[in-house]
């Protein structure tokens, strides 16, 4: 989850569609393809969007697309949908496990994370739940602005934890099938946007991180126990 400013989501939607007909930086495509002869990831991160937002269409469709791609391609064994229902009346990691379920990624093999309100929460929140359910190599596989955001809380608080960037030549963003689902299971009947439950400082400071426990810097560490409903597994 970025900042869901407009401005933000209209740069962010713009980018995409750049970047889904354009080979996507030489040297990442070289480090990715070097990963690719790796072992797999016992599991990906998958940060959500706000649902039904039209300005952020494109990026929930490219994160999904790119996780699919890992896991079809054996680069992930598993993958962990993040995010609450934030600016919208949606869970987003239940909307877009919805999503990977539609498009044929097992069942078993996607979980969603409810907790995560912000970028930094997405993968303290996944980090913490991967752990708990005994996967090791972690990775976060989402957008270049995304990474570029997210890199530095990465690398002081969760060093093991790698980048996969999205490779827009590998998904076919534009013209991909795109499957109609059914949203019931993932609706918030008395949903409230964080902007009406937090002031500007305090959202901002989520952005940053500031909003969640780092026990020494390892969530493997943390006593701190998810709170049921926070895990999804079916």
């Amino acid at each position: 989850m970025n900042c869901r400013t407009l401005s933000t989501s209209l740069f962010l939607s713009c980018t995409l569609c750049f970047l889904s007909s354009y080979d996507y930086l030489t040297s990442d495509k070289k480090k990715s393809e070097k990963k690719n002869c790796l072992d797999p990831y016992d599991v990906i991160i998958v940060p959500g969007v706000p649902f039904q937002n039209p300005n952020f269409k494109l990026i929930l469709k490219a994160r999904i697309l790119w996780a699919k791609y890992l896991y079809d391609h054996k680069m992930a064994k598993n993958i962990i949908f993040s995010g609450s229902s934030v600016y919208s009346p949606y869970v987003e990691g239940k909307i877009m496990r919805i999503y990977a379920d539609s498009l044929h990624i097992p069942s078993e093999n996607t979980f969603s994370e409810t907790q995560a309100e912000h970028s930094t929460e997405n993968v303290y929140y996944s980090v913490v739940m991967a752990k708990k359910l005994g996967f090791k190599k972690i990775a976060l596989a989402t957008d270049q602005y995304q990474a570029i955001i997210l890199r530095k809380f990465i690398k002081k608080n969760f060093p093991e934890v790698e980048i996969i960037k999205i490779e827009y030549d590998k998904i076919n963003l534009m013209n991909a099938p795109w499957p109609e689902i059914e949203t019931s299971s993932a609706h918030v009947n008395e949903f409230v946007s964080i902007v009406d439950r937090e002031d500007r400082m305090h959202r901002f400071k989520g952005t940053l991180g500031k909003n969640i426990y780092l026990n020494n810097n390892n969530p493997a560490d943390c006593d701190e126990e998810i709170p049921v409903g926070a895990i999804t597994v079916r």
